[in-house]
This record gives structure tokens, C-alpha cells and sequence, in this order.
């Protein structure tokens, strides 16, 4: 269990240093920002290398609303999901917190630029409203953890599963930053919010409850629809 926990852990720091991280200190650079495609690439690509890195140990949960919806549809136990989110969430802290400390280094530096906190209405990149934010973190997660699901069952191609799941989480950022600067994840909308404080704690809650409700539908929707028997019956 320690080596499952230090996986989660270092597994949602490099996720969250790598997806916000570029958010914060790249995106927007002079001449050569990356913007939101490359905000929404790094984040796939922080899931697919440590996956690959530390997946075989933990799972590569890496969100709470993952590892939710795996044991909603009996891939996960529910004895380590407590240990599993508090394992992810410190790693998101950790990580929000070094990003601080390197993105305060630059002259000018102010968390009123939202620091890649999520948020609707006023803090939503695009002004979106608050139901809005609310189907797409729910709608964006279901399906997240419907390609999970698939990608690592039995049937599907041994040791790809890192690269569907990384590419799914790119094309998620890509329709949603806009929207709530994407979410679809409690642990990487917590660190971020617990420095910019305010209005990124205020609006908190949608961004656990959200993903979590999201993750929930997906894991049933697969299981009823797509899991086989055998993958069922466990």
C-alpha cells in the first residue's frame, strides 16, 4: 500500500505541475505561448508517461473522480479509496505549491490571474454559467472514465492503454478549458484553489461534485452497457 499511495502521489504532482505548470508559465508566454492546445497536450501527456511510469504499481488513478468510478465498476476496492484520495490530492498541493514558488519568482507575478484554478460564471475563462460547467465536468468525466474502463480491460491491446488515456484527457482540455478551465479531476482543482483562495474556494464544490457524479454515470453506463461477463461478474 505505501508504494500504491507514493505512485498516486508523485503520479497527480507531475499532472498537475505539468497541466497547470504550462497553463501558468507557458501559455501565454511572449511569441512563443503555447496556448490552449498545448496547455491541454501537457496535461495528456502527464497522465501517458506516468502511467507508464507508476501505473503497474497503483493503477495510475492519479484523480479521486477515477478512482471512484473504478470502484464503482468493481475494478478498485473501496478500502483504498480513502487512502487513494488523500494520496492524490497531497500530490496536487505539493505541486500547486512548487508552481508558486517558481511562477512568483517572475517580476509582476499576481494570483488574481487565476493560477489555472477552475471556474464558472465571472471565472470561467468564456463566462460560462454555472450549469453549464456542471454537464460538461459531468458529461466529460462519464466519458473519460467509459475510455478507462475500455482501455484497460481484458480484451482490449496490451500496454496501450496509457496512449488512449492520454489522448482522451487532451481532447477533453481541448473542449473544455474555455468552459471551466477543465476540471474533471477534485485533487488538481483543490491544490490550485487552496492558493488562489476566494472565489477558487467558493466554487470548489462543483469541481468535486461534478467529476465524482460524473465518474459515477460512466462506470455504470459501461458496466450495464459494454463490460463483458466474466469482467462483470467480478
Amino acid at each position: 500500500m505505501q508504494n500504491k499511495l507514493a505512485a498516486e502521489f508523485f503520479g497527480t504532482f507531475w499532472l498537475v505541475f505539468g497541466g497547470c505548470g504550462s497553463a501558468v508559465l507557458a501559455a501565454a508566454f511572449p511569441g512563443i505561448g503555447i496556448g490552449l492546445t498545448g496547455v491541454s497536450l501537457a496535461f495528456g501527456l502527464t497522465v501517458l508517461t506516468m502511467a507508464y511510469a507508476v501505473g503497474p504499481i497503483s493503477g495510475g488513478h492519479f484523480n479521486p473522480a477515477v478512482s471512484v468510478g473504478l470502484m464503482v465498476a468493481k475494478r478498485f476496492s473501496a478500502r483504498e479509496l480513502g487512502p487513494y484520495v488523500i494520496a492524490q490530492t497531497l500530490g496536487a498541493i505539493a505541486a500547486a505549491g512548487v508552481l508558486y514558488v517558481i511562477a512568483s519568482g517572475q517580476e509582476g507575478f499576481s494570483l488574481s490571474g487565476g493560477f489555472a484554478a477552475n471556474g464558472y460564471g465571472a471565472h470561467s475563462p468564456g463566462k460560462y454559467s454555472l450549469l453549464a460547467g456542471l454537464v460538461a465536468e459531468i458529461v466529460l468525466t462519464a466519458f473519460f472514465l467509459i475510455i478507462i474502463l475500455g482501455a484497460t480491460a481484458a480484451r482490449a491491446p496490451v500496454g496501450f492503454a496509457p496512449i488512449s488515456i492520454g489522448l482522451a484527457l487532451t481532447l477533453i482540455h481541448l473542449i473544455s478549458i474555455p468552459v471551466t478551465n477543465t476540471s474533471v479531476n477534485p485533487a488538481r482543482s483543490t491544490g490550485q484553489a487552496l492558493f488562489v483562495g476566494g472565489w477558487a474556494i467558493e466554487q470548489l464544490w462543483l469541481f468535486w461534485a461534478a467529476p465524482i457524479a460524473g465518474a459515477v454515470i460512466g462506470a455504470a453506463i459501461y458496466r450495464l452497457l459494454f463490460a463483458e461477463r466474466r469482467e462483470a461478474a467480478l
